[in-house]
């Protein structure tokens, strides 16, 4: 019964979810064939396959090493923080080689069949053993580089070249005179965020694929899904008996929940073989989902390709003399706007240590202490792109409302608004596990079975959790961009914007520090480090407001 609930629910949500989202994927699509350039659309949906495939391996990479090589989460997250880092940093490479050959297009195609081989390699369903974990673990990183390096290939060139078709856009514009100018400049914001919506279109769909695979391949053996299960079956596997009574009794108890016919104690080893390999068997095939992906997009990239442009390089301006009073001017300027563009940067490194815990230490709570029977907790990593898609109409509406009646929000105070919505995030997380009285995840787990089950929470504390954190996002990530166009010296301007994905890696190279706190420390005090990191963000931003506003005049 339970798990004619659990395939039901989750396919009732996608399509609640897809319901909900049509009309406004609907409108942007209508809004950019009407009002921006063509290429748009055929930008968004490759790019829109793309983010589908790679936000299907990202919303199951932590929980999918822990089952896969029973990793400890420490570990697993470790090895995700790395990835993820790894994702911007080679970002920069990726443009600059695109840079130099001048070649985008082929650029952005070598970076989809890169990833392909990423994802066809985590496809391949080998089951882990003691014999082969030395060489099927490095395998497993090899093929997250790859997919990390394809998408440095991929990610910020198809970015440029939509900001190309804007240029065209206002270039085209200026001739027919300067109100068309003026119409075609305000078009170039709307436009980016359509082609944001369509990524978290492949967002939303992406994270319902691995868990209705996965349980899809459990109930053809006769099995059913168990979050806790996996690790239980490695440390059976690993210590026997001597794992202890208590562990023991929980194994016995998840190991009838989970069979759909009897296992006798005989029996207990070759059934958690058989788990593990059915259950990691299942989410390699969401891998196979992520290839076809990339070849959909590839495939929709190359057809459209005509219609998008190759960025060109800036002429060289003529050469002026100046004065040394006009030089020294001009130096400090440039310092100036540089020291706010670190300022900001040194902010954006904290929001995205707090946002990305989405994929690090909010997953393992949503595994660990959200009753996951009906809903397993990859899923919620939908939440987020569901919000994002429905709310960015309603900031866009809600910031120009305030524009018009003279009330516009700098957009460094915007950014320090954002991270006190964030704060407000974990505040409410903080306040719920104190009340509930949450354990560290190790001392939680480590309870009997039925007092764990008792214990959970609701999947509604993990709404709540992404709304505030989905506001937050769009008050600081895209508005980041934006200042860093508006104050970084036009001579250096894709190095700045360079430095922003940096910004982003250095984050995500903290995100290992989440689980750490996660499974040593009452789940109140993490998430209490957490907003107060963003407090702190936030104040240094209010102190820094009127000196940002003045400098991205």
């Amino acid at each position: 019964m339970m798990e004619f609930i659990h395939n039901h629910l989750t396919v009732a949500l996608l399509i609640a979810s897809l319901v909900v989202i049509i009309p406004f994927v609907i409108y942007y699509v209508i809004t950019a064939k009407r009002e921006h350039p063509k290429g748009l659309i055929a930008a968004a949906l490759s790019n829109m396959g793309e983010r589908f495939g790679y936000y299907i391996m990202n919303a199951v990479l932590v929980l999918f090493l822990c089952s896969k090589f029973g990793l400890k989460d420490t570990q697993a997250t470790a090895i995700y923080s790395v990835f993820y880092m790894g994702i911007y940093i080679l970002s920069l490479v990726g443009g600059i080689i695109a840079d130099r050959k001048q070649n985008y297009k082929g650029t952005i195609m070598a970076g989809l069949m890169v990833m392909a081989l990423g994802y066809i390699i985590l496809a391949i369903p080998i089951m882990s053993t003691a014999g082969n974990i030395v060489w099927l673990l490095p395998l497993t990183c090899l093929a997250l580089l790859f997919i990390a390096f394809g998408n440095g290939l991929f990610k910020g060139n198809l970015q440029a070249m939509v900001g190309q078709l804007y240029d065209n856009f206002e270039a085209e514009a200026a001739q027919k005179g300067e109100e068309e100018l003026r119409i075609a400049k305000s078009k170039r914001d709307p436009g980016f965020q359509i082609f944001y919506v369509f990524i978290n279109v492949g967002g939303l769909v992406a994270p319902f694929v691995a868990p209705l695979l996965r349980q899809w391949w459990l109930n053809v053996h006769n099995m059913n899904f168990n979050a806790n299960l996996p690790a239980l079956c490695h440390q059976y596997i690993a210590q026997g008996e001597a794992m202890g009574a208590d562990a023991l009794a929980k194994l016995n108890d998840l190991v009838a929940a989970s069979s759909s016919v009897a296992i006798a104690p005989e029996q207990i080893g070759e059934f958690c073989q058989n788990y593990l390999n059915v259950f990691n068997s299942g989410v390699h095939f969401s891998f196979i989902a992520s290839v076809i992906a990339m070849l959909i997009s590839l495939t929709i990239f190359i057809c459209k390709k005509k219609a998008l442009p190759n960025p060109v390089k800036k002429a060289a301006a003529a050469a002026v003399e100046y004065t040394q009073e006009e030089k020294q001017a001009m130096a400090t300027e440039i310092k100036q706007r540089l020291y706010a563009l670190f300022a900001v940067l040194a902010i954006a490194v904290f929001f995205w240590f707090s946002f990305h815990q989405n994929g690090t230490s909010m997953s393992l709570f949503a595994r660990d202490f959200v009753d996951t029977s009906a809903i397993a907790p990859e899923i919620w990593q939908a939440v987020n792109p569901f919000f994002v898609i429905v709310l960015t109409p309603i900031i866009i509406v809600i910031f120009a409302a305030l524009t018009r009646k003279g009330k516009d929000i700098s957009t460094p105070r915007k950014i320090a608004l954002g991270m006190g919505i964030a704060a407000t995030a974990y505040l409410i997380m903080a306040i719920f596990s104190n009340i509930c009285g949450y354990p560290s995840a190790e001392e939680f787990k480590a309870m009997p079975e039925a007092q764990v089950e008792a214990a959970k929470a609701g999947w509604w504390i993990l709404i709540v959790y992404y709304f505030f954190m989905t506001v937050a996002e769009l008050f600081i990530s895209p508005l980041g961009l934006s200042f860093v166009s508006k104050v970084a010296p036009k001579h250096i301007l894709g190095l700045c914007q360079g430095l922003w994905l940096g910004a982003t890696a250095v984050g995500n190279g903290l995100l290992w520090l989440g689980p750490l706190m996660y499974n040593k420390w009452p789940i109140w005090q993490c998430w209490a480090v957490f907003m107060g990191v963003c407090v702190i963000s936030m104040g240094v931003m209010l102190g820094m407001v009127k000196w940002l506003e003045r400098v991205a005049k």
